[in-house]
């Protein structure tokens, strides 16, 4: 029998892993093209976890061995380090969340127009989420469909499985709104919201619109039969209260372009990950390069400064009296009513189940307050001897 202590395990492959193997070789490639936001991902992602971010270092007093924690580089292309994120965004999201049906509608770019996205990604991403939540409060406006104002969470994302490049826009929608003249809550009728024919036409016109007065030379560059394509949305009932709310906030707002766990193998020139077969239903693996791995990957980090995440309508920062005032119309609406009753009530548990999906997460956030487990024998019993700074300073 082998002795594990003298060969120990197979570590699984994280991203930080390939960044650090094929990296300088994608960067001496592919540097001057690079943005900025790219290349401090790689910076970051490298040096995540290790020494070079200083870190604390800990004594178990049960079997008395010293471990290292290292600081985590909280850039948000790394995949390890959202766990505390999505906590603190949460606890600061709390008094948004409406007890109510949700909807939840995707938005997404003809192929045509993904090479113009790709070169102009600041303005267009911007003016992608700005023009999906517009069309969707106009037709909500509409006595037919909504006739009320509704709160709108919309999330980017410009990834399919395989890595390949794909923008596309989530909203979470309430199934419900603020009337005009601001003293009801309108809710949805059962499980339509809006015609999602209707909302597609809406989209394409006024993005249209909106890229020819905002910057009318990229417009001249794209070919008018560009603008005949349907653009593919769907709207759909996604359930009601906490549930609705959880499950979407943790399968969207922090995930990034791919997680550790999809990465399977890494080779001295190859990367195998897996990838979700929308079509089949299953999953399937792919090798890459590592350098095209990189390429993939380094195509889905954002412009720096540029928001993800953004509120329109009654959750919009403008409407926080109008939110605060729909919170107390369904309060009221639903007295006798206990089921619904019981709904408020759990919709305070949301951070803690949260926090549940994410424990393994938040231990690998190694600048937390709380002392972690000894890695040699799983004791609670820590204790810490220093901190370290970063290399390098500050």
């Amino acid at each position: 029998m082998v002795d594990p202590s003298v060969c120990p395990p197979k570590r699984d492959v994280e991203l930080a892993d390939i960044v650090r193997q094929f990296g300088p070789q994608y960067i001496s490639q592919y540097g001057e093209r690079m943005m900025p936001s790219q290349k401090k991902a790689l910076s970051d992602i490298a040096a995540c976890c290790t020494k070079e971010l200083g870190g604390r270092l800990y004594r178990c007093d049960d079997c008395d061995e010293s471990f290292w924690r290292y600081h985590c580089c909280r850039n948000r292309a790394c995949p390890k380090c959202h766990g505390s994120q999505t906590q603190q965004w949460l606890e600061e999201r709390q008094a948004d969340l409406l007890p109510c049906d949700y909807f939840h509608a995707v938005v997404t770019v003809p192929s045509e127009l993904r090479a113009v996205f790709r070169r102009e990604q600041k303005l267009l991403y911007g003016m992608l989420m700005q023009v999906s939540a517009a069309a969707v409060k106009d037709l909500c406006a509409h006595k037919r469909h909504l006739g009320a104002l509704p709160g709108m969470l919309s999330v980017l994302h410009t990834w399919n499985g395989r890595l390949g490049y794909h923008p596309h826009v989530h909203l979470l929608i309430t199934g419900g709104g603020i009337t005009p003249d601001g003293q009801h809550w309108e809710p949805a009728r059962g499980e339509y919201l809006v015609p999602v024919s209707v909302l597609s036409r809406k989209i394409a016109a006024q993005f249209r619109a909106a890229l020819k007065a905002a910057a009318p030379a990229i417009f001249a560059d794209i070919p008018a039969s560009v603008w005949q394509r349907e653009w593919v949305s769907f709207c759909k009932h996604y359930g009601h209260g906490n549930d609705a709310v959880l499950t979407y906030l943790s399968r969207y707002v922090f995930r990034t372009a791919i997680s550790n766990a999809r990465i399977l193998d890494m080779d001295e020139s190859h990367v195998t990950f897996r990838w979700k077969d929308r079509k089949a239903n299953g999953w399937r693996t792919e090798r890459l390069p590592g350098v095209e791995f990189l390429r993939r990957f380094l195509q889905h980090v954002l412009p720096r400064g540029f928001h993800k995440v953004r509120y329109y309508g009654l959750w919009h920062p403008s409407k926080r009296d109008q939110s605060n005032r729909a919170w107390l119309l369904l309060i009221l609406a639903t007295p006798a009513d206990p089921a619904g009753l019981l709904k408020l009530t759990r919709l305070s548990d949301v951070l803690s189940q949260l926090t549940e999906l994410t424990d393994q997460a938040l231990n690998e956030v190694l600048d937390d307050e709380e002392l972690p487990r000894c890695p040699h024998c799983g004791s609670c019993r820590t204790r810490l001897l220093g901190e370290y700074p970063r290399l390098g300073g500050p």
